[in-house]
């Protein structure tokens, strides 16, 4: 009786799925516990994945692992609130005892200014900033690093954006290569788009530049 008294304070929902497709038959089963704050979501299919995901009032974790000989374990989670947060993804292969994937990422945010600081681990870093300048005419200056690890190379873009008229937005943004784009868009119906752009290299005026036309329609 105390066991099943247990289990009904913290399983909010215990559910199982099974899905025939030609001769493939699909299984899973879902539980959630609850306990205060805290609500994590357990899942497993037939394929023997497990799969975990907590959510709390300032974090949230998930955690996927095969139960195999050689399994792949995944793990992400984020931490902080709508003005700060850091979040991490890893991957990690237990036959070759190698990382796969290991990622973070460090974000603030405010009403009129979104800066991210983004490190993928033997592969790049990136940081990019992106600034409202005037809410009424949609203008935006925005800019991006990223140094390659593996290239020794880095990147550099900046851009902006401004609402010429309540339908028509115009884009621009250059690279430290020396190639620049624009763009015009101009929405004639709520879910139809009207758009011009155009690529110039700097460096390299013999070129022709690049026009594009494109038309997008949608009842």
């Amino acid at each position: 009786m105390a066991l099943f008294c247990c289990f009904s304070l913290y399983f909010q929902a215990i559910t199982s799925t099974g899905t025939k497709k030609c001769d493939l038959f699909l299984a899973g089963a879902n539980t959630q516990l609850k306990f205060r704050n805290v609500t994590t979501d357990i899942k497993v299919d037939i394929n023997s994945n497990i799969s975990t995901s907590s959510a709390l009032s300032y974090a949230g974790i998930s955690s996927s692992i095969g139960l195999t000989a050689n399994p792949i374990v995944n793990f992400s989670g984020v931490l902080g609130t709508n003005v700060i947060a850091l979040g991490t993804d890893i991957s990690f292969d237990t036959k070759t005892r190698n990382f796969t994937k290991c990622n973070a990422r460090l974000s603030f945010t405010n009403a009129d200014l979104i800066a991210s600081l983004a490190l993928h681990v033997g592969n790049s870093i990136n940081a990019s900033y992106y600034h409202i300048m005037n809410p009424s005419t949609n203008t935006v200056v925005g800019a991006e690093v990223t140094h390659s690890f593996s290239t020794n190379v880095n990147t550099i873009t900046v851009g902006t954006q401004h609402a010429l008229d309540p339908l028509t937005t115009f884009k621009v943004r250059v690279n430290h290569a020396g190639k620049a784009s624009t763009l015009i868009q101009h929405k004639w119906h709520p879910k139809s788009l009207f758009t011009i752009s155009g690529e110039v290299d700097t460096k390299s005026i013999n070129k022709s530049p690049k026009v594009r036309l494109a038309l997008a329609l949608k009842p």
